[in-house]
């Protein structure tokens, strides 16, 4: 059964990507989680932005981003230029605002849409990890490892771990459709 718990394992890091990719989507409000996937070169070297500078949010719509070197300014304004944010970054001289808008009905349903591909996407990896799950428990089964009874059992159980977690993606997905339907 422990073979079992390694792909139980393996779904939980699924659902943790899946949450991640959630937190890179922005809901309206500022949430310094959607800088997370953005990398600065910073002498030579893609760094994450929260490495290389302090993010606070002065309020509900912003975020305020301070390099602690100076001379990195216009590479992060660049990074987020070019990155999936869809945010127009304004730089004073000494850190970068970031504005969040209010977000429009068409740039909502555009994110729905992405939620739900990051969802499709997740579920797609439980399932082929209950393929190598299966192929594994089929594998023992031929080289005697384990009974034809232990073959069933093993691959009841992890079918059913598989609609656990496929269900939990489709809640957390639900609760960030929620999430950004809210105005």
């Amino acid at each position: 059964m422990s073979d079992l718990k390694e792909f139980t394992k393996k779904m939980e890091r699924t659902c943790a990507v899946l949450l991640e990719n959630f937190n890179a989507v922005r809901a309206g409000r500022a949430n310094a989680a959607v800088l997370d996937r953005i990398t600065v070169s910073y002498y030579g070297v893609d760094t994450p932005i929260q490495q290389i500078a302090t993010i606070t949010s002065p309020d509900a719509r912003t975020l305020l981003i301070q390099p602690w070197d100076g001379s990195v300014l216009k590479s992060v304004q660049k990074a987020i230029q070019t990155s999936d944010l869809g945010i127009n970054p304004q730089n004073d001289g000494r850190a970068i605002r970031l504005t969040f808008p209010q977000l429009s009905e068409e740039r909502r349903r555009e994110l729905v849409k992405q939620v739900r591909r990051y969802g499709e996407e997740s579920k797609v990896a439980i399932r082929n990890i209950r393929r190598d799950a299966v192929d594994k428990f089929k594998k023992q089964e031929k080289s005697g490892e384990i009974t034809e009874d232990d073959l069933k059992n093993l691959e009841r159980d992890i079918q059913k771990e598989t609609d656990n977690f496929v269900k939990r993606i489709d809640e957390l997905c639900a609760k960030k459709e929620q999430e950004l339907s809210e105005i």
